[in-house]
């Protein structure tokens, strides 16, 4: 609990209630409220300064009632009235727990708020801050650990292979994209712009690229892109792309089943047609969620860190300025309007 101290203006961005359908800016309202920055003596809370929010697909899911019970934090709704939730850096500005102080930077689950009481916080504190901070609300945070489980741990690549990524500019796919040119893999990646795809192309050195919105046929573009096959695919879009996917797969290929963008906003979800591949080609279908890796932390560290380091991987990242950009950044996601990684500034260290 926080306790004493001189109260202080603390803007949230609140979820206002349940959508259906795309979400827009007016499902959140920016509103101020206070907190105190100091925790009551003898509690396990801290206080933390956000600095960073991160925008993800994901979140969208958590904007349904859903009747479902789950204790995954990545599908339990949002609470109408109350402060989104989502990835984010912050500052400790004081702590009661054992393992924070004041001044540690850490990443992790966050209210999005200016400000947030945690009363049992779980966030990894950043020990390699040589790189940027806001790089731990992408290649360095949850989007980074996503593509390396993704592509290492479920794919099991091998030199040589031939792998396509959907929605591949985004916070995930631009780095799978990248670890798989790494390991010598042929890399296709399709994007919804002129702009992503030339970013595919010229920035994160994928062989090749298309903007699936000017191709009448996905079949025939996959089949353009990879005469011979498809051993790896990182499905981040689903519908009538994973549809068109499975036809290409080569025998005993792979699928990471990351997200699937082009379901959330549905009201009936499409349907799948070409199932019956899997069962001829062999082929393994797999879903990741990021939070089974987290306590890989320290190996997806090992791998990544140096890539970071030594230049062999970029990220882009599209980073909006206030707490008050925060609604239209992510609304953004579901047009497809940002490019690169979407974060939040929401103050300097």
């Amino acid at each position: 609990m926080a306790s004493g101290g001189e109260l202080i203006n603390n803007k949230q961005v609140i979820f206002k209630n349940f959508v259906e359908g795309f979400p827009k800016e007016s499902d959140m309202e920016v509103k101020t409220s206070s907190i105190s920055l100091k925790v009551e003596e003898g509690s396990n809370a801290v206080v933390v300064k956000n600095l960073y929010l991160s925008c993800d697909p994901y979140m969208r899911n958590r904007m349904t009632q859903s009747d479902q019970e789950t204790d995954d934090p990545e599908f339990i709704p949002f609470t109408p009235g109350s402060p989104l939730e989502g990835f984010g850096v912050a500052k400790v500005v004081d702590s009661g727990h054992p393992n924070y102080k004041k001044g540690d930077l850490v990443w992790g689950m966050v209210k999005w708020e200016e400000y947030n009481l945690m009363e049992n916080p779980q966030l990894f504190k950043i020990h390699h801050a040589d790189v940027p901070l806001s790089h731990y609300t992408g290649i360095l945070g949850m989007p980074g650990i996503t593509a390396w489980a993704g592509f290492y741990e479920v794919c099991s690549p091998k030199k040589g292979e031939k792998v396509y990524i959907s929605a591949a500019s985004g916070a995930v796919g631009q780095l799978v994209g990248q670890f798989a040119k790494l390991m010598g893999c042929y890399v296709v990646g399709s994007a919804g712009s002129k702009e992503k795809v030339d970013l595919l192309k010229n920035k994160f050195g994928f062989d090749d690229a298309f903007n699936y919105k000017e191709e009448h046929d996905l079949d025939a573009a996959l089949k353009r892109c990879f005469p011979e096959g498809i051993d790896i695919y990182f499905e981040n879009v689903g519908g009538k792309m994973l549809d068109a996917v499975l036809l290409n797969m080569r025998l005993r290929g792979r699928i990471a089943a990351c997200g699937m963008i082009s379901q959330y906003n549905l009201h009936q979800p499409e349907g799948v047609h070409n199932l019956m591949n899997i069962v001829g080609k062999r082929i393994r279908m797999e879903g990741l969620m990021a939070f089974d890796y987290f306590p890989q932390y320290a190996k997806f560290l090992d791998v990544v860190l140096p890539f970071v380091r030594e230049k062999k991987v970029v990220y882009v990242k599209d980073i909006a300025e206030g707490i008050e950009s925060a609604p239209a950044a992510l609304v953004g996601l579901f047009s497809g309007r940002n490019v690169g990684k979407q974060v939040v500034a929401v103050a300097k260290e």
